[in-house]
């Protein structure tokens, strides 16, 4: 009981800010990720071992001003989500700009992999793209399932079809089939099936291998995209990238490389919109010490 009143709490505040202009929501969440930012707890001290695991070459000055401005860019997300989950359909559609290196469509010829990440934006950016076309897309389901209902029935408004994480991959590969393009993100670690360890900005990182696996099944293709909080408080940009060429290439390790290869490169270009508050190196190859 006490679990359905902190989640009918949250859902409300979210429906509040959902109301509220999409400037003020920003600043207050930027506000209150500075303030959180000053306490010691555990999602601090992840962020901190991440930022030095992968930009060693930084001053701690330098680190400690990233992880400022990470903080206040996953609170603000959090907060955001009121307009996302609870705001219509165009109050989504005119804060998100869209810049696409493909044609997008309502049916694809060839089953389509769209490769997110965790970006501070990814919410908006999946929800702007189930307004404009049908998308299936799979996610890992929260531990509080009257959380994780109200999660999936607000991301599934626009017709987006929630799959499981784990689910079968038979109705995966006939959603795919079928013209349906799948979205997900293999950028966090997910455990040791199904997966491989490869360089993450230089770290061995556990990383999934099911992309490769369902775009070989499937004959799909693997196009990634991105998600950018705009300066000036405009709102967001989705950027749909070219597919990957030659992926899958038959080789799983190589492709796992590919794909990290490529979010690196993303985040160079804007390192604090990047969800370091995950524990991205959580599992370690054998015989390595953990790193959290």
């Amino acid at each position: 009981m006490k679990k359905n009143t902190q989640t009918a709490l949250i859902s409300g505040l979210l429906r509040v800010l959902s109301a509220l202009p999409y400037g003020l929501v920003a600043r207050l969440g930027e506000a209150l990720g500075s303030l959180l930012y000053l306490i010691p707890g555990k999602r601090r001290h992840i962020l901190h071992t991440n930022l030095r695991l992968c930009f060693p070459e930084q001053s701690e000055q330098q680190r400690k001003r990233l992880a400022r401005a990470t903080f206040q860019h996953v609170i603000r997300s959090y907060l955001e989500r009121g307009l996302q989950w609870y705001g219509s359909a165009q109050a989504i559609s005119d804060r998100v700009e869209l810049d696409s290196a493909i044609e997008l469509q309502d049916r694809y010829d060839q089953p389509t992999i769209f490769l997110g990440f965790h970006f501070a934006a990814i919410e908006a950016a999946c929800m702007y793209y189930s307004i404009r076309h049908p998308v299936a897309s799979i996610y890992t389901p929260m531990s509080d399932e009257a959380t994780d209902a109200v999660s999936r029935e607000r991301r599934a408004r626009f017709g987006t079809v929630m799959i499981p994480r784990h689910h079968s991959a038979r109705a995966i590969l006939g959603l795919l089939k079928a013209g349906r393009p799948i979205m997900l993100a293999a950028d966090m670690d997910f455990g040791l099936r199904d997966s491989v360890f490869v360089p993450f900005f230089g770290v061995q990182a556990c990383t999934l291998t099911a992309v490769s696996r369902l775009a070989r099944l499937s004959g799909a293709r693997v196009v990634p995209f991105v998600s950018e909080v705009l300066p000036d408080y405009r709102g967001y940009k989705l950027r749909i990238y070219p597919a990957l060429p030659g992926f899958p290439s038959g080789d799983d390790q190589a492709d796992a490389l590919v794909m990290n290869r490529f979010l690196e490169a993303r985040i160079r270009e804007m390192p604090e919109q990047y969800y370091w508050v995950h524990r991205r190196f959580k599992r370690r190859p054998l015989g390595e010490a953990p790193l959290y």
